[in-house]
């Protein structure tokens, strides 16, 4: 199947009762499956009538207790950031899921990791962090998504799981779990505003006008989020431990530069791959240890070079240097193998 139905049917397994959405490609194809698989299960499908109404219509089912989801791509995700920020302010749970696109503006449909910014710094106002995944195949679109539903419930968050049109439109062989995998029990959600019958009424507001009410509130988002940081770093490595040259991608670049380390391997450098699965919170820990002793990090992404800020921020005794492509131009593994070779010259 395709990364778009992958993510849709993950979210049909994580018991996904409201879907609500608007079309843009290159995430179309899962705004379609979602309109026939939530009708044959019997839960609820919204086309909206723009992104500030799906995401609207996410935040009123959340705040109803419902699993709720919505999909678009870069600039719809634009569109979406006033409501993911409410959604973050008053502490509600769903899933939103971005399938990137070129940029800035309309930019084009083509592949691109340009929104990873916007993804990891909140990307509305206000102090907020949401939990970002970044998956680098189909069955991992689905896995992810499937893990974002139960990460919004147990810590009461957005959680965005960060695609893109290579992962989106690529379509592979997928072993797809019945269920999550999530090791904790989650929390009932008695703040839900479920109908006050026998008990006092639930309200969920991200408005403090009282002296000192916000800073509070945000002190306790911000407290939230530190055990979220410590709790849920999350990285894959490949390749040897006396790796001297450490490659770093994620989603579909780390794909690519995959196979750089195999073709560099073959002439007999002893080269890695680090990939952050989770972009937020950024797996400080792993990058640490990996990157200890190496004569030099690159890291590839296609954009002009945007992980690689949080990447330097980590690693602080090894040269960091960075390769990209921008504006959907994709970089293959022969193109990193030449750079990696010209800089090593130098």
């Amino acid at each position: 199947m395709s990364g778009n139905e992958a993510i849709g049917e993950g979210a049909i397994r994580a018991d996904c009762t409201l879907y609500a959405g608007y079309p843009i490609t290159p995430q179309n194809e899962l705004t379609a499956f979602m309109a026939r698989r939530m009708k044959e299960s019997g839960r609820s499908f919204l086309q909206a009538e723009s992104e500030l109404a799906a995401i609207n219509m996410v935040f009123g089912a959340a705040a109803a207790g419902a699993r709720a989801m919505t999909s678009s791509s870069s600039p719809g995700i634009s569109l979406k950031q006033e409501g993911i920020s409410y959604l973050a302010g008053c502490e509600l749970p769903a899933v939103v899921v971005n399938v990137m696109r070129g940029g800035p503006g309309l930019g084009n449909i083509a592949s691109s990791q340009a929104d990873y910014f916007q993804a990891t710094r909140g990307g509305g106002h206000g102090d907020y962090f949401t939990p970002v995944l970044a998956p680098w195949s189909v069955e991992e679109a689905a896995q992810h998504t499937m893990q974002a539903f139960d990460l919004a419930d147990f810590y009461r968050t957005p959680v965005l799981v960060l695609a893109d049109a290579i992962i989106g439109q690529m379509m592979e062989a997928v072993e797809l779990p019945e269920a999550s995998r999530f090791s904790r029990p989650l929390p009932k959600k008695t703040w839900a505003l479920s109908g006050a019958q026998g008990r006092r009424p639930n309200i969920i507001k991200s408005f403090f006008l009282e002296e000192g009410g916000l800073e509070r509130h945000n002190e306790h988002l911000r407290e939230k989020w530190e055990k979220l940081r410590e709790k849920e770093q999350q990285s894959a490595y490949y390749g040897p431990e006396t790796a001297r040259i450490l490659l770093i991608a994620y989603g579909s670049q780390a794909r690519i530069a995959k196979e750089a380390v195999d073709l560099l391997t073959k002439e007999g450098m002893r080269i890695g791959l680090f990939r952050p699965v989770s972009l937020c919170p950024f797996p400080d820990h792993a990058l640490k240890k990996h990157a200890k002793e190496k004569k030099m990090v690159l890291v590839v992404e296609q954009s002009l070079g945007q992980m690689v800020e949080d990447v330097r921020r980590v690693i602080r005794d090894t040269p960091v240097l960075f390769f990209g492509k921008t504006g959907g131009g994709i970089p293959s593994s022969q193109d990193i193998v030449s750079h990696l070779k010209k800089v090593l010259e130098k």
